[in-house]
């Protein structure tokens, strides 16, 4: 027993009271995926197809802010820090997710009044933060489209495309929050630096978010 007043290292020091065994606090990591088409956004498959933890090569127990739908592509953030993705997902912050969407049929400049209007989906209104013209789209037909959405809803995105009458062809996420996909390779990851981890604390900062 040591005296009162005396600091215990939790990292290297056994911590009991009252004969139990105070569990040393667990390091929190952060890391940015570059999720690949065909991956789940889960831990494991009860059927075996590959998910996202498989590509992430870390001892540390690391759980996904969200998700990406298997065919959806890019920025996908895991972590073991509970409270902070608590806060990233709830709607209460709007924290952006911008997305690439390759769409069938031509989108025009004089078209993207229309879609940035809003459509009413089956769960209600949905109005992007910014819709942009980002070129070509996959086929020689198709456009790219880059929209900013700041709710997360299921499929949102291709539900709001196809409401405009285009059907998503491929789609990838570019950005969530503060941190941006960047040249990341598909199936690569990368730990969020420092800055980074503070950029995303400061985007959810204030109020503690109500539970859900």
């Amino acid at each position: 027993m040591r005296e009162v007043g005396t600091l215990a290292d939790p990292a290297t020091d056994r911590i009991e009271v009252d004969g139990r065994l105070i569990p040393a606090a667990e390091t929190l990591h952060y890391v940015l995926l570059n999720k690949p088409r065909g991956v789940l956004t889960s831990r494991s498959d009860p059927h075996g197809r590959p998910v996202v933890t498989d590509l992430v090569a870390t001892r540390a127990r690391l759980y996904p802010v969200g998700r990406l739908d298997a065919d959806v592509e890019g920025a996908l953030l895991l972590t073991n820090d509970g409270v902070l993705t608590h806060r990233l997902l709830h709607p209460r912050y709007g924290l952006p997710r911008v997305y690439e969407a390759d769409v069938a049929g031509a989108v025009t400049r004089t078209d993207l009044a229309r879609w940035r209007r809003g459509v009413t989906l089956d769960d209600g209104p949905a109005v992007p933060a910014a819709v942009e013209l980002a070129g070509t789209g996959t086929g020689a037909s198709g456009s790219r489209l880059r929209l900013t959405f700041t709710e997360g809803r299921k499929h949102e995105v291709k539900r709001y495309c196809e409401a405009l009458g285009h059907r998503v062809v491929r789609l990838r996420r570019v950005a969530f929050g503060p941190i941006a996909l960047g040249d990341l390779p598909p199936g690569r990851w990368r730990t969020l630096a420092p800055r980074e981890v503070t950029a995303l604390r400061r985007a959810v900062a204030g109020a503690p978010a109500p539970r859900s």
